[in-house]
């Protein structure tokens, strides 16, 4: 590693960027990041970045818009700090459901979120398991986007596999589960959703279909965002009613709003597989809930980016 690389973390995730800073033997740079009395973010930067090329590690995840606010600023200090170059790693990147326009009079948040980004002045963005591709079009940037799954296929292999099957919970997840299931040399089952829309234009399940068998067979199920765990916990039932056993759900992003952790803790879910790029806050961690870490795959990214290496031999 050069001398002249710095990490910087926001609020959002501090002990993935400990973690980051411990695996790179590069300390996490001294800064101020406060609240006026009025909710107005403040932020100093208490070294020199003069010509310096810095990693700002923050998730935009809840809440959202704050921390969004927050790695604003820290960039714009940045930038008038005179940094060689800012590179944004954004492991959870916020509004990134809000990739088109579902109804008419909708923006596309997610575009926006990608040019305040830009205006504010990086210079590079690295994030993981995005959403939807088509978000890298939205930067005119480079912008790196990660895989997680690689954790994942590590973590069940070690386990006996002979009774399990992957599947895919809906049409959309079906290129990313296959490919779970080619490493892992599992079966793959589809769910097949019919929808209806209701008046306010939100869509519901009607009815759902399985293209594959499931009967008396563990069942993993992976997806990038478990938010509500809402349609998950419905897939479940559906699932055991068709004869599964134990169900292991896993997804990169634990999102965890709403009633999700009621819904996982009171369903016979066996284990919630997720990575560490959101910080789940201790009164939602639960014994079922099992976290592994993406900070090695970020700081090998991070240094390569420094180096100016391929960054391609870190996805899949």
């Amino acid at each position: 590693m050069q001398n002249n690389i710095k990490l910087i973390s926001g609020n959002a995730n501090i002990p993935l960027a400990q973690e980051i800073s411990r695996i790179l033997d590069v300390p996490l740079s001294d800064r101020i990041l406060t609240r006026f009395s009025d909710g107005e973010s403040y932020a100093r930067i208490n070294e020199n970045m003069r010509g310096q090329d810095v990693f700002i590690i923050q998730p935009t995840s809840e809440p959202v818009n704050e921390n969004l606010m927050e790695l604003l600023i820290l960039m714009d200090a940045l930038k008038r700090a005179s940094a060689e170059r800012i590179t944004v790693v954004l492991p959870y990147y916020g509004y990134s459901r809000q990739d088109r326009k579902a109804t008419s009079r909708e923006p596309i948040s997610a575009k926006l979120v990608a040019d305040l980004i830009t205006s504010a002045g990086a210079d590079r963005v690295l994030t993981v398991h995005l959403h939807a591709a088509q978000i890298q079009g939205f930067f005119d940037i480079p912008l790196d986007n990660l895989q997680s799954l690689p954790l994942f296929i590590d973590y069940f292999k070690e386990r006996d596999l002979s009774d399990y099957v992957v599947v895919a919970p809906d049409e959309g997840s079906v290129k990313l589960s296959n490919e779970l299931a080619k490493k892992l040399h599992l079966p793959l089952v589809i769910v097949i959703k019919q929808r209806s829309y209701d008046v306010d234009g939100h869509d519901k399940i009607e009815k759902c279909t399985l293209l594959g068998d499931i009967k008396d067979k563990n069942i993993i199920i992976f997806d990038d965002i478990i938010s509500t765990a809402g349609t998950l916990c419905n897939v479940k039932e559906i699932l055991k009613n068709n004869g599964a056993k134990k169900i292991c759900l896993s997804g990169t992003h634990p999102v965890f709003v709403g009633s999700a952790i009621e819904r996982l803790k009171d369903s016979d879910i066996t284990e919630v597989v997720v990575s560490n790029t959101i910080k789940i806050p201790e009164h939602k961690k639960l014994e079922k809930i099992k976290i592994i870490s993406i900070a090695e795959i970020l700081a090998k990214a991070i240094k390569r980016i420094h180096t100016s290496e391929s960054v391609s031999s870190l996805f899949i």
